[in-house]
């Protein structure tokens, strides 16, 4: 009989303890200390960032045509020229001597050709008198077929004296085409912004590769070329403000203007882990400063939607979760997704609202968005509290229908 009572209260004993243990264990859990703050009404400036580097809207490398020593150089960096400034001459004596040869070429041609005729001339008049004579029984057949051949080939022989003058020519406009291009002159008007040989070095004709000798650029109209990435090219748009900060020029911020959006992406790091697909754009300076200098480093903040009145929240209390995350205690997951819609990769953009002492997951429509504040579409009501952190406990830590210990008299920011 005392068996039998042990084994029977035995059971009773190991679920008495599990009892005590969870109810000790769950007088235990401490409510999850969070930071809150009400749904209002503020003004947010979603901004794109971005970093480049400045140059003159207007500039023109100057390069030569034909390849040749440099022997004189008549600017120097930093100097003011109109257009039609004389910039530099090259080694000339190659050149004069390949038009004196083509000249004595156009003249010999020309001499040839002129033979040429004189003699289609002659035996033209000869097969005229053979044809008479055939016409009147006074010379052969055979005769006559001579002459006429003869004619034809001095016919022949001439269209090709002809065509060789033509080419002898065309030659010599080259030569002196080429001549002409050993002295170069300024483009347009601007700042000799680079200058990149000196005088006895080598300048490469550039019908081969770019060979740049020197560099024009107005000054006067200046612009940031930057680099933004395609997520968020769409919603940048030619006409939009932009702040400009210049590296070189401290506690100075230059306004600007989107002028031009490149149509195609510049692909970095091509088949690597490093590829990036960014598109260039240009941002015109409202009236740039005198101490800027092209090829200085830059960082633009491109203005690209303001709502004055936007329905927002901090920026980290929106946070993302599945919906089996979004499961409360006592209810299964066919409730939750009465709730919730996720998205197609299965997740749900929800903010913590305070009710009764718990943290309740409202799923929302975010729309754009500043450095702190999100503007919030659909799921919330101006007025309600909502968790702004810590960071942790809204990322990570925080359940649906958790109890919270609001502490906003702290200066904790909520970072982890």
């Amino acid at each position: 009989m005392k068996k039998k009572l042990l084994w029977i209260g035995a059971p009773v004993v190991v679920v008495g303890i599990v009892i005590i243990s969870m109810a000790m264990r769950g007088g235990g859990d401490e409510a999850l200390e969070v930071q809150t703050a009400k749904v209002d009404r503020q003004k947010i400036v979603q901004k794109v960032s971005a970093t480049g580097k400045i140059q003159p809207k207007l500039q023109v490398k100057v390069s030569a045509d034909v390849s040749a020593k440099i022997t004189t150089l008549a600017v120097v960096e930093g100097q003011w020229v109109e257009e039609g400034t004389f910039l530099v001459e090259l080694d000339r004596e190659r050149y004069l001597a390949a038009v004196e040869s083509a000249e004595a070429n156009v003249r010999s041609v020309q001499s040839n050709a002129k033979l040429v005729r004189e003699n289609m001339g002659r035996t033209e008049k000869e097969f005229q008198r053979s044809k008479e004579l055939l016409d009147r029984n006074l010379e052969s057949a055979a005769t006559f077929e001579d002459k006429q051949s003869a004619y034809q080939v001095e016919v022949a022989r001439h269209e090709s004296a002809l065509f060789q003058v033509e080419q002898a020519e065309a030659a010599l406009k080259q030569t002196r085409d080429d001549l002409s291009k050993t002295t170069i002159y300024a483009p347009m008007s601007g700042t000799i912004s680079d200058l990149r040989k000196e005088q006895g070095e080598i300048a490469i004709g550039s019908q081969f590769q770019e060979d740049v000798i020197l560099v024009i650029a107005d000054l006067s109209e200046m612009e940031t070329q930057v680099n933004v990435d395609e997520n968020d090219i769409i919603s940048i748009a030619v006409g939009q403000h932009a702040d400009i900060e210049v590296d070189a020029l401290l506690d100075q911020v230059l306004t600007g203007v989107v002028a031009e959006i490149a149509s195609s992406a510049n692909i970095a790091g091509a088949g690597s882990t490093d590829q990036k697909t960014e598109f260039e754009i240009k941002i015109s300076i409202v009236n740039p400063p005198e101490t800027l200098r092209p090829g200085m480093t830059a960082s633009a903040e491109l203005f690209t939607k303001t709502n004055e009145n936007a329905l927002s929240v901090p920026i980290q209390s929106v946070a993302v979760r599945t919906v089996d995350q979004l499961v409360m205690a006592g209810e299964n997951r066919a409730d939750a997704e009465e709730r919730y819609t996720a998205d197609r990769d299965g997740f749900v953009e929800i903010v913590f609202c305070i009710e009764d002492g718990m943290a309740m997951a409202k799923q929302v429509t975010a729309g754009i968005q500043s450095d702190e504040l999100i503007e919030i579409l659909t799921g919330l009501e101006e007025g309600e509290e909502v968790v702004t952190g810590s960071y942790r406990a809204i990322s990570q830590d925080l359940e649906n229908g958790a109890v919270v210990d609001i502490a906003n008299d702290t200066d904790r920011t909520g970072e982890v």
